[in-house]
């Protein structure tokens, strides 16, 4: 078996016991890159010289004794919004395209400092805005979508170039892709970890987090993400909590919601059999199903889009007036069109909002967690993003994929997305796992009970190596 395809905690074994190097591994990944890469195009930039003397230095620093922890020279992908320091950020933008930060984001300062190695900067869906990541191609089948807005982040942990990838979620963006390519993503609570020094999409709706090959994995990147820091307005002054430790305790006598509504409009009947199969092996191991209704159910999307359409236009008003053409067609027409979005519309968003997070709240008083799809469906075909339903309703695959999502964002709720099978054209369906408040050890504690009882989690793609034209 190649280094590439074993989880992180197999390889940071073998990183302690020097039975393979940090310079052996990082090398491994940049040749899973080289060998899936025209296929799939998960990267923008490829860093490959910085990963290998990142490398270095820590096999230096582990030979010297100063072993850092399961992260130490494990390979990682860093979403192109991130600030990383001396290294091209350009938020897959002409905007930017010629921006190199000074410094690097909260998150790669903290993955850095924990001894983890960029192999380089993952392609995002324009400023995050959208969730298709057009420039990507899936890894299970590459002429479909990787979703977004993380889509280069979700194909190359699926495709196996990189144990761990960086996304942001504001209506789903890591939850989207993960679910499509097979991977674990994790969205913490509402300032858990900070946005410092990555391009903000919605900045009350922004969330960062990790896309991994597994859920302990998410687990040990998200503790080390996570702290307070004066530099993001919302970030909570919480103790850095230990998300791994307790993750084997099971889920007997956990409550697990089952939505009556919302969740079931417009979706595929193999990812709600899914989603079924998933509760009760759940159940199974102990858990009690509970039916619980969503509420304000109807005006969850509404105040999504009414607050993140003003805030993504307020972020790019400059550029939008000083160099229009700069962006893509479909993200100018987003912001222009968030620009006549009235004040009075965004003030009673927000307001609205408060109501919904209270009403989950109440909601969460019978129950433990939340179940339900990750997204309506699998990856939509590159060329033809559409879902066609059986009401004769045409719906966007931006659309279809961030309305199953955007409940976590609007309450500021973490949210676990978790593979659960595989469709029967081959493609991956994964489940969701919604938690309270600041809660995500529990939720990883139910992804990992989930995980352990299938032998989905962890599979890596078989990606077709000739450049797929799209």
């Amino acid at each position: 078996m190649e280094i590439y395809e074993l989880s992180l905690s197999d390889v940071a074994e073998k990183i302690k016991s020097k039975e393979v190097s940090p310079v052996e591994v990082a090398q491994s990944s940049l040749d899973r890159l080289a060998e899936v890469e025209p296929a799939i195009t998960s990267f923008v930039t490829v860093t490959g010289e910085h990963a290998l003397a990142q490398a270095a230095v820590a096999e230096a620093d582990i030979a010297a004794g100063h072993y850092k922890g399961l992260l130490h020279g494990i390979p990682l992908g860093v979403k192109d919004l991130y600030d990383t320091a001396g290294i091209l950020t350009t938020s897959s933008s002409a905007q930017r395209a010629e921006n190199v930060p000074t410094s690097d984001s909260a998150s790669v300062a903290k993955l850095s400092e924990a001894g983890m190695v960029m192999i380089g900067k993952t392609h995002t869906h324009e400023f995050a805005y959208g969730a298709t990541t057009p420039t990507s191609g899936n890894p299970w089948d590459p002429t479909r979508t990787p979703g977004g807005s993380s889509g280069g982040s979700g194909a190359a942990v699926g495709a196996g170039i990189v144990h761990v990838a960086l996304g942001s979620d504001t209506g789903g963006s890591i939850r989207i892709p993960a679910g499509l390519c097979g991977t674990v993503g994790l969205k913490p609570t509402f300032g858990r970890a900070s946005r410092a020094g990555v391009a903000s999409l919605s900045w009350s709706l922004d969330h960062v987090g990790p896309l991994t090959r597994n859920v302990i994995d998410a687990g040990l990147v998200m503790a080390a993400m996570s702290g307070y820091d004066r530099r993001d307005p919302a970030s909570v002054n919480l103790p850095t909590p230990d998300f791994v430790t307790g993750i084997d305790g099971g889920v007997a006598g956990k409550r697990i919601g089952i939505p009556t509504n919302f969740y079931n409009y417009h979706v595929e009947q193999e990812t709600q059999d899914v989603a079924r199969r998933a509760a009760e092996v759940l159940q199974g191991l102990g858990a009690e199903l509970v039916e619980v209704e969503i509420p304000l159910a109807e005006y969850i999307l509404p105040v999504e889009w009414g607050i993140l359409t003003a805030e993504a236009s307020a972020y790019h008003m400059d550029a939008l007036r000083r160099s229009p053409e700069r962006f893509t067609e479909e993200v100018r027409t987003l912001v222009e069109a968030g620009e006549v979005v009235l004040a009075t519309d965004y003030i009673n968003s927000i307001r609205l909002r408060t109501r919904i997070q209270e009403a989950w709240r109440d909601m969460y008083s019978s129950i433990d967690v939340l179940l339900a799809p990750t997204v309506p469906g699998v990856a939509a075909l590159r060329e033809d993003p559409y879902f066609r339903w059986d009401d004769g309703v045409v719906e966007g695959a931006t659309s279809a994929y961030s309305r199953m999502s955007a409940p976590a964002n609007v309450t500021g709720l973490p949210a676990l997305q978790v593979p659960a099978a595989f469709s029967a054209t081959g493609l991956p369906i994964g489940v969701q796992i919604i938690g309270k408040p600041f809660h995500e050890a529990e939720i990883l504690q139910v992804g990992f009970a989930l995980e352990q009882a299938t032998d989905i989690v962890g599979r890596i793609a078989p990606v077709a190596t000739a450049a797929v034209p799209v």
